[in-house]
C-alpha cells in the first residue's frame, strides 16, 4: 500500500502575506494606544515619582502610609463591593425576564435598560442629585433628614451598571436550551433544585464577566462620586483629580494612579478568563426559540416586577431630573433652558447652549477615530489563525494576541483623569504639538469608545465561517479584501451598533475631557459640572436643563439601536 497522500502545504508566500496583513492590522491600534495612552500615563507616573533623575519608589510606601490616603481605598474598594452585590441582587431578575419572556413592548424597554449605561457620569450624578439633594423628592422624607449620600452613591451605581448585567447574564440566559432544565424536572427535581443543579453552573462564567465589570466601573467612579460625595467621599479617582487639579501633589497622584491600575490589571485578567470560560464551554441555541409569554400568577408577577423595578430605579431618578430643569424661578417653564443662551453668568466664555455643537462635533470624531481603531484591532484578533503562530507553531503568540486583546480594554479602567492631564504634558511638542488644536479632545473620547466597538465586534466577527475567507483566499483575494468581501457585508450591522455605542459613550466622556477642553470650547458633561460648581440657582437650573438635554440625546441614539439590534449583534455589553 502506498503512503497516504499528504495535503499540500500552504505557500509560504501566502502565510508571509496573511502574517504581514495581521502585523499591519495589529499595529495600527498598537501605535494609537502607545501614542495615546501609554505615554501620557507613564509620562505623569515618571513626573511623580522621579526626583533628579533618580526615581523615588520610596514614596510609595509614604503616600499608602498617610490615614486620608488608606480612608480613599477602603472607601474605593468598599463602595465598589456593596454596589456590585446590590446590582447583582437587583438585575438578575430583570436579566431572567428579558431572557425567557416575550412581551409587548420588550424592545423599548430593553432600551430604557440601556440608557443609563452610556449616560455621562455626570447626568447621572446631577439625576440623583435632584432625587436626594437640596429639595429633592427624598430630600426631608416624612420630615426626617438623613445623610443619604451614601445610598445616593450605591443606588447610582446600580442605575449605571443595571444594563450590564441585563446585556451580560441575560444575553447568554435566552441563548440557554431551557429542555436541559426541564428534563430535569421531569427527572424529580424541584424547580430550584433543577436551577441551581443546571442552569446556574451554565450561567455561571456569564455572571462572573457581569460582576468583574461592574466592580470594575464602580471601583473607577469618578462623575458620581465627584457630584455626589462631596468633600466627604472620594475614590481613587476622585482623589487622583483632586491631587493632581487642586492639590498639585503629583507624586500622590501617581503611586495612586499605579495603585488603580494594578487593580484594574488583575480585574482584567480575571474577566478574560471569565469569557473564555463562557465562550467554550457552553452549547447555545437560538435566543428566539427560548422566550414566551409569562404564564401564571408567578411569571406575571416577576414581570410586574421588573417592570417597576426599572421604573422607580431608572424612569424615577430621569423624570425628577427633567421636572427640576423645568422648575424656574417663577415656575414651571423654559427659563432654563432661555438662560443657556446667555453668557452672562461668567462660568463660561461663551454661552452654554455652545456646548450641545461641541460635544456633537468632538463626539461624531472620536466615533470615526474609534470605528477605524477598533475596527481593525477586532478584525487583527479575527483573522484565519488569529492566535498569529508561526509556522512551528508557538504558543507565546496566543499569549502575546490575548494581551492585545486585554490591552483594548485597559482605558476602561486606567485613570481617565491620568490620561487627560498626561495629554497636556506629553501632546505639546512637535511633531505632536496638539494642546492647541481641537482634536485633543476627541482622541481622548476615542480612547473610551474603542472597547466598545471591539467588544461590539468581536462576537459577530467570531461568528463568521471561515470557509468563506478561505474560498476567498483560494480565489486569489488579499486578507483585506477577503475582509471587505466577506466580513464586512455580515457586520455592517453590528458596526453601525458599534458606532452608535462609540458615539455615546464619547459624547459623555469627562474625566479626560475636564483638564483639556478650552474654555472657550466646552463639552456638555464639562459644562454640567461647572455649572454644578457654582452656588446660585440659576447655575443648577441650567446644568439640569443640559444634563436633560445631554439625557434625550443619549435616549434617542439607544432607540435608534434598538431598532437595527439582532440577538447576533448584542456583543459583550
Amino acid at each position: 500500500m502506498g503512503h497516504p497522500v499528504k495535503p499540500p502545504a500552504e505557500p509560504r508566500k501566502g502565510r508571509r502575506r496573511g502574517s504581514a496583513a495581521r502585523l499591519g492590522l495589529i499595529a495600527v491600534p498598537v501605535a494609537f494606544f502607545a501614542v495615546f495612552f501609554a505615554y501620557p500615563v507613564a509620562a505623569i507616573v515618571s513626573r511623580g515619582l522621579k526626583a533628579g533623575g533618580h526615581w523615588q519608589f520610596g514614596r510609595i510606601a509614604d503616600v499608602l502610609g498617610q490615614s486620608d490616603i488608606r480612608h480613599v481605598l477602603w472607601f474605593t474598594t468598599w463602595q465598589a463591593f456593596a454596589s456590585t452585590v446590590l446590582t447583582l441582587l437587583i438585575a438578575l431578575p430583570g436579566a431572567y425576564v428579558f431572557a425567557r419572556f416575550e412581551f409587548r413592548g420588550k424592545q423599548v424597554l430593553r432600551a430604557v435598560v440601556t440608557v443609563p449605561f452610556v449616560l455621562p457620569t455626570v447626568v447621572v450624578g446631577t439625576a440623583f442629585l435632584a432625587l436626594v439633594g437640596r429639595g429633592g423628592l427624598l430630600d426631608g422624607l416624612w420630615g426626617v433628614r438623613l445623610d443619604t449620600t451614601v445610598w445616593a452613591i450605591l443606588l447610582a451605581h446600580v442605575f449605571f451598571n443595571y444594563a450590564v448585567v441585563v446585556r451580560t447574564v441575560g444575553g447568554l440566559w435566552s441563548q440557554l436550551d431551557p429542555r436541559q432544565e426541564e428534563a430535569a424536572r421531569m427527572l424529580g427535581a424541584s424547580r430550584w433544585t433543577a436551577w441551581r443543579k443546571v442552569t446556574l453552573p451554565a450561567l455561571g462564567p456569564a455572571v462572573a464577566a457581569a460582576t468583574l465589570m461592574v466592580f470594575l466601573f464602580t471601583f473607577t467612579s469618578f462623575g458620581v462620586v465627584q457630584i455626589l460625595g462631596g468633600p466627604t467621599f472620594s475614590t481613587l479617582e476622585v482623589e487622583i483629580y483632586r491631587q493632581t487639579a487642586q492639590i498639585f501633589d503629583l507624586a500622590t497622584a501617581a503611586v495612586l494612579t499605579i495603585v488603580q491600575f494594578a487593580a484594574v490589571g488583575i480585574i482584567l485578567a480575571v474577566h478574560a478568563w471569565s469569557v473564555r470560560r463562557r465562550e467554550s464551554a457552553l452549547r447555545l441555541v437560538d435566543a428566539a426559540h427560548t422566550a414566551r409569554r409569562p404564564r401564571g400568577a408567578g411569571q406575571w408577577a416577576l414581570l410586574a416586577g421588573a417592570v417597576a423595578t426599572v421604573a422607580v430605579l431608572i424612569l424615577l431618578p430621569l423624570g425628577v431630573l427633567i421636572q427640576r430643569s423645568f422648575e424656574g424661578p417663577d415656575g414651571f417653564g423654559l427659563a432654563y433652558y432661555k438662560a443657556l443662551t446667555s453668557s452672562d453668568s461668567g462660568v463660561f466664555l461663551v454661552p452654554p447652549i455652545e456646548a450641545i455643537g461641541n460635544s456633537l462635533t468632538y463626539a461624531l470624531a472620536a466615533t470615526a477615530i474609534a470605528v477605524v481603531i477598533g475596527g481593525l484591532a477586532a478584525a487583527a484578533l479575527t483573522l484565519p489563525d488569529s492566535r498569529l503562530r508561526s509556522s512551528g507553531g508557538t504558543p507565546m503568540a496566543g499569549r502575546l494576541v490575548r494581551g492585545f486583546d486585554a490591552l483594548l480594554m485597559l482605558p476602561l479602567g486606567v485613570s481617565a483623569v491620568t490620561v487627560g492631564f498626561g495629554f497636556l504634558i506629553t501632546l505639546d511638542k512637535p511633531p505632536l504639538d496638539l494642546r492647541g488644536t481641537w482634536i485633543l479632545v476627541p482622541l481622548a473620547q476615542a480612547l473610551v469608545g474603542v472597547p466598545f466597538v471591539v467588544r461590539t465586534m468581536l462576537p459577530v466577527l467570531r461568528a463568521v465561517d471561515g470557509r468563506l475567507r478561505e474560498a476567498a483566499a483560494v480565489l486569489g483575494a488579499s486578507p483585506l479584501r477577503a475582509w471587505r468581501e466577506v466580513d464586512l457585508p455580515m457586520v455592517r450591522r453590528a458596526l453601525l451598533i458599534a458606532a452608535g455605542f462609540a458615539f455615546a459613550v464619547s459624547l459623555g466622556e469627562f474625566g479626560a475631557t475636564v483638564f483639556i477642553a478650552r474654555p472657550d470650547h466646552p463639552t456638555l458633561p464639562v459644562a454640567v459640572a461647572r455649572l454644578l460648581g457654582r452656588a446660585g440657582d440659576l447655575n443648577y437650573g441650567q446644568a439640569m436643563a443640559l444634563s436633560t438635554i445631554l439625557m434625550v440625546v443619549c435616549a434617542v441614539s439607544l432607540l435608534l439601536l434598538e431598532r437595527i439590534r439582532t440577538d447576533r449583534t448584542t456583543g459583550e455589553f
